[in-house]
């Protein structure tokens, strides 16, 4: 009887140890996939994050690049005039008007290939990237997708203080993505 319990036992461990069933075996593969998936995504969203934050970082250097066009422009002019620099100042605001929302807020302006300021209206030109020289510009490369526009309004109505405003636009994924950097800057000059 002992011998005859014993083989029993043998025979139910053997049928219980003869490995996964089908369902066992479905719902483990589905696991294994549910988490490769939620990797995926994970990554998937990770690579897009980081696309999106190297145009903002790309955009961000343009728009301050085109607050350092304005200073250098004023500063060459008010150091630089044969008139003076009272003249001077006044120069660079001659040359800024086509730029001045302070009354026409569709007023923009951009610099072209020489640095010097041209009215756009309200429509800048897409800028070019070009990979020889790794630059921005709007004569030569690929085009980048971004459109810098420079404008300038009043501060407090005076003419002696101006605010610059460098804008970014460009697009990404399914929407479009704008940076504005702005300056005040100051008439420094003697009088």
């Amino acid at each position: 009887m002992l011998s005859c319990l014993k083989t029993k036992m043998i025979k139910s461990l053997k049928q219980k140890n003869k490995g996964f069933t089908l369902v066992e075996t479905l719902v483990a593969i589905s696991i294994f996939s549910l988490s490769i998936i939620a990797t995926m995504s994970v990554l998937g969203s990770g690579i897009s994050d980081t696309g999106y934050a190297k145009k903002k970082m790309i955009a961000g250097y343009l728009a301050q690049e085109g607050i350092e066009y304005v200073r250098n422009m004023r500063d060459t002019s008010v150091l630089y005039h044969p008139g003076g620099s009272q003249a001077g100042w006044n120069a660079f605001m001659g040359q800024m008007a086509p730029c001045d929302i302070t009354n026409n807020p569709s007023k923009a302006c951009y610099f072209d290939d020489q640095i010097s300021l041209t009215d756009c209206g309200g429509s800048c030109p897409t800028l070019l990237y070009d990979s020889s020289t790794g630059k921005y510009n709007y004569s030569s490369g690929q085009d980048s997708g971004y459109i810098r526009k420079i404008q300038i309004i009043d501060v407090n109505g005076t003419q002696d203080e101006k605010r610059v405003l460098s804008t970014v636009i460009w697009p990404q994924g399914s929407g479009i993505h704008t940076i504005v950097f702005s300056e005040n800057i100051f008439n420094w000059t003697e009088l």
